[in-house]
């Protein structure tokens, strides 16, 4: 492997080269278009677009009996083009919703170009062969004048996101501000619908008309997860997309049965599932985690509250309580009770004896800050929005978990720190 990886990188093979670097700049390319499409909320606009250019690369063809790159693409630019036309069209003058629209537009235009290009394979024109390829692409085909083709479309889509950079991102964070400013809308959108058709058109070569919308959409998305800011978004996305494409021009350089569009396609969703499930700000396992961990906190302060409550009722004279006792107070599985008790314990917040369970100095601390903070909110509840005194016991069971000591602050100094609650409990306060 260590030899093989060594030959790869050499660069001594000039299609491999061309492979890869032709990879790299379709991926990079498009992966910074597709952030717009992604923060546009149009995504879906890619997959039109990546199946709607089958037919303009046909009918280029029977026009001009040629498979020059410009020839094809430049007929694969204008079907994409009339797709986005035909889907804002039906969007506008029909009751038809977006996501119908780009169904009936998608398959239109794919299903004649698999018309088109059938009759083409049947016509016994001996120039035809290599079309199909445009389906599922075949970037391990490339020569150094389709090389020289991509470094120029790249670079004209880069230069074009540069140059309207700020518009682009007016239009696709809040379009009716853009509006308000007096910016010409339209033709920004008419450029940022034209370089996603220009991307789509750019990337058919390396993964085909199928797959061509997950080289646009899934770096975006990924990187998405990975950051807040556009600039890093589009670098990362970049990113993302050259080194998927590195790692499938190798696999298919190890495996040459292996085709290196499909297989970038695969390992991009590997890479972006990743930052999809354990992206550190907005991944799935770890949100999953956080809302766990909430909700247990959200449990251990109930129960060093139910604590303080049962002393409270007693004038502080029993301080140990059993599982029975504390059931009776509060409704929560026995189990579920048990399980808190014991981390309880861990953290040095309660103590068990015998069979009773009495809180510590710091769990008393906290119980006694979860119960003032329960009623502070209760009497603001019924001071200033006005609510019967019965119906605010379940909205400050969940605001005290997240009042923090400053909100805590500017109650006691609004409500001129209340010395009982609506409903005549007495407050507890911290220097009692």
């Amino acid at each position: 492997m260590l030899e093989t990886l060594k030959e790869f990188f050499s660069f001594t093979d000039a299609n491999v080269t061309f492979v890869m670097i032709g990879s790299i700049l379709i991926g990079a390319s498009s992966a910074v278009v597709g952030c717009f499409s992604v923060l546009r909320k149009r995504a879906l606009i890619g997959d039109v677009i990546s199946h709607s250019v089958l037919p303009g690369i046909c009918i280029a063809f029977l026009l001009f009996n040629s498979k020059n790159p410009f020839v094809l693409l430049g007929g694969a630019f204008l079907s994409g083009w009339l797709s986005i036309i035909w889907v804002d069209y039906i969007e506008r003058n029909s009751n038809i919703k977006s996501d119908a629209a780009i169904g009936i537009v998608l398959s239109v235009f794919f299903g004649a170009g698999i018309l088109i290009l059938t009759v083409i394979q049947h016509s016994g024109n001996a120039a035809q062969s290599g079309l199909d390829h445009f389906i599922f692409g075949n970037i391990a085909s490339m020569l150094r004048q389709d090389l020289y083709v991509l470094s120029g479309m790249s670079l004209f889509l880069l230069i074009i996101i540069l140059l309207f950079y700020k518009p682009f991102v007016y239009i696709s964070f809040d379009r009716n501000y853009a509006v308000s400013l007096g910016m010409p809308v339209r033709f920004y959108d008419f450029m940022l619908s034209s370089i996603t058709v220009l991307a789509v058109t750019v990337g058919i070569q390396a993964v085909g008309v199928v797959l061509m919308s997950a080289l646009l959409i899934t770096p975006a998305v990924a990187a998405r997860f990975l950051t807040s800011k556009l600039n890093y978004m589009l670098l990362i996305a970049a990113l993302i997309s050259s080194v998927c494409c590195i790692i499938g021009t190798f696999i298919s350089y190890t495996a040459p049965s292996m085709p290196t569009g499909p297989w970038i396609i695969v390992v991009l969703m590997l890479l972006s599932m990743l930052a999809v499930f354990f992206s550190p700000s907005r991944g799935i396992l770890i949100n999953k985690w956080r809302q766990q961990k909430n909700y247990r906190k959200i449990l251990e302060e109930n129960v060093l509250k139910l604590l303080f409550q049962l002393c409270e009722k007693t004038g502080f004279k029993e301080q140990e309580w059993n599982i029975s006792q504390m059931l009776d107070k509060r409704n929560m599985g026995e189990q579920q009770l048990k399980q808190t008790l014991r981390r309880l314990e861990k953290k040095g917040l309660v103590e068990k004896k015998s069979a009773e369970w009495t809180a510590t100095v710091n769990g008393v601390i906290i119980g006694k800050r979860m119960v003032r903070l329960h009623r502070l909110w209760e009497v603001y509840l019924t001071q200033y929005l006005k609510l019967p005194s019965d119906h605010v016991h379940e909205t400050a069971e969940a605001m005290e978990h997240i009042l923090n000591p400053e909100l805590e602050a500017q109650l006691e100094t609004i409500l001129n720190k209340p010395e009982f609650d609506p409903h005549n409990s007495k407050i507890p306060y911290q220097d009692e």
